[in-house]
Parts: structure tokens; sequence; C-alpha cells
């Protein structure tokens, strides 16, 4: 199959452009190469909003600098500041200017016959300078005649350090070498002489039985128990 093809006159005629001399063609090759951006037109209102700026930043910018450095150089006079307030308030919650918090506290000694006893509690704090100190859940290790020993303890106390003597309330447990348990609500102990009573409700428990008494008196280092006020006992053990 055969195209038709258009003439040659024609087709040179079509694919040749004009050929323009002079002004004319400069002003046809400034129309056929344009920019590649507009150019922007600045006006002068945000010429003037730019000059504010420049010269609030250089006015800005060196008096941040003084502020930065004079807080360097005062940081230590104000937490110096922060740190005596914090004392100042904690002063102030005491309850007395003289008392003394200790956390963990115990207490040794020696008896009348040179006998080590050790006396510790969860927390301790003085009263005053006479030596008395309250006890929280106060626990009395002293040592007994022969070897033995006997221990006390009780959901608190108080603790006469000069005159070694231990005054304990609330649940009063005491243990002692032989077996024997005493259990009442209030006791008074002499630590140095290693001996204890007490005038309330007691319930004692050993190898002798089961009694119940008024009170109770501890002497001679522990060798021999006298309980007081009407008691009801039921003894065990061999004829």
């Amino acid at each position: 199959m055969t195209l038709p093809f258009p003439p040659r006159d024609t087709l040179a005629a079509s694919t040749v452009t004009p050929i323009v001399a002079g002004p004319d063609r400069a002003a046809a090759a400034r129309r056929a190469i344009l920019p590649s951006r507009s150019r922007v037109q600045v006006s002068s209102g945000s010429i003037i909003r730019r000059r504010v700026a420049v010269r609030l930043a250089k006015l800005l910018l060196p008096v941040g600098a003084l502020t930065l450095l004079a807080a360097i150089a005062l940081w230590p006079e104000i937490d110096g500041a922060a740190d005596r307030g914090r004392m100042a308030f904690r002063r102030a919650t005491q309850a007395t200017a003289d008392a003394m918090r200790i956390s963990g506290a115990r207490f040794q000694g020696v008896d009348e016959q040179n006998r080590p006893y050790n006396l510790t509690a969860t927390s301790a704090v003085q009263r005053d300078q006479t030596g008395m100190i309250d006890l929280a859940k106060p626990r009395a290790d002293i040592l007994l005649t022969n070897g033995a020993w006997m221990l006390l303890e009780s959901q608190d106390g108080q603790y006469n350090r000069p005159d070694s003597l231990l005054d304990l309330q609330g649940n009063v447990t005491l243990w002692h070498d032989n077996g024997t348990t005493l259990k009442t609500e209030a006791a008074h102990i002499d630590v140095h002489a290693g001996e204890a009573e007490s005038d309330v409700a007691t319930a004692a428990q050993g190898p002798f039985g089961t009694l119940q008494s008024e009170g109770f008196k501890l002497r001679e280092r522990g060798q021999v128990v006298f309980f007081t006020g009407r008691s009801h006992a039921v003894l065990e053990g061999r004829q």
C-alpha cells in the first residue's frame, strides 16, 4: 500500500522559519528567553519592619547574655538561701528544740555485777536533758545469774538512762531462760539490778503449768518470782 506524500515544495515551505533581521530580531529573542523566576517587589513597610527587628535583636541579645551571666554568678547565693529556708522550716516543726529522734536505737551497758545488757527500739526520742527517752517497740536482753537470760518487749516504753530504769506499756511479754513466759500490759524493770515487777493482771505459763494473778515481782536476778494479788494456778509436772 502506498501512502500519499505532500509535494516537496509544500514540505519545504512548512518547515522554513522566516529570518528576521535588525531590531525586530533582538526583540523576538528577548520574548523567546523568559526569566526563570519573576522579581520580588519589596515594599517600604517590609523594609521598615526588617530594620526594627534587626535593631531589637542587637538590643536584646546583649541584655540576655548579661542576665545569664548574672544568674550564674548569683546562683550559689540563691541556692544557699533556699537551703537555709528549708532548715528553718524543719526546726519549726519540731515539738521541742532539744528533742532528738533516733531510728534503730541501741543502748548497751553493764549491771551491778558487771553483766552486759542490751536495749533496742525501732525509734527513740529524748525528751530533755534529764535523760528520759521515749521508745517505740523496745526490746531488752538482760543476762541473769549462772548465765541465764531474760528477754522483754512491748509496744511502747520509757527509759531512764541515768538510773537504768525501764517502764514498758502495751502487750508486755517477758521470756525467761527456764521456759517461763509472763504477759501483762505494764511492767517496771530495774535493768541495773535485773529485777522486774507489775501491778496489773498477769498471765504466766511455764514448766510448772499456767497461772493468772493481779501482778508479779521478779527478784534475786530472776531466780524468784512472786505472783501478787488474787491468783489462780493450774500446776503440772512430776510428783
